[in-house]
């Protein structure tokens, strides 16, 4: 798994920091590979694609969970190597997502997609989709 191989490196104050940020963080985390094979997915993420199999979607494509246009768009992304953004409303609560590219020894390895949910007062904003 992605944050599996992370080393604990030592900060300021002596704090180690270990991959159970990861997990523990408040934003949704999926991280994918280069071909769009979803390789770990944090708590928060696994509770909010529950429905569509959480955890189960660690070792498949994010294609298949997604719809024709957006699947054009996430191989756009795959061949580009660029970040992108987005908001979409689900069930009365605006999102955020933000996938940026992970490079590995300048290798591009594959996509982080952060997922936060927007406070009150920025959800007022119009809906972006698809903005670079």
């Amino acid at each position: 798994m992605f944050c599996r191989k992370f080393v604990a490196a030592t900060a300021v104050g002596g704090i180690k920091m270990t991959q159970d940020w990861f997990e523990e963080a408040d934003a949704g985390m999926v991280v994918c590979d280069e071909k769009g094979i979803i390789l770990s997915m944090n708590e928060r993420a696994a509770k909010i694609f529950r429905q569509n199999g959480g955890r189960n979607l660690v070792g498949k494509s994010m294609m298949g969970c997604h719809p024709a246009d957006a699947q054009k768009k996430i191989a756009e992304l795959l061949e580009s190597k660029k970040p992108h953004a987005y908001t979409v409303e689900v069930q009365g609560v605006k999102w955020l997502l933000y996938q940026s590219p992970w490079f590995e020894k300048r290798r591009f390895r594959g996509y982080i997609e952060f997922i936060l949910p927007l406070p009150a007062q920025m959800a007022q904003l119009p809906e972006i989709r698809w903005v670079e």
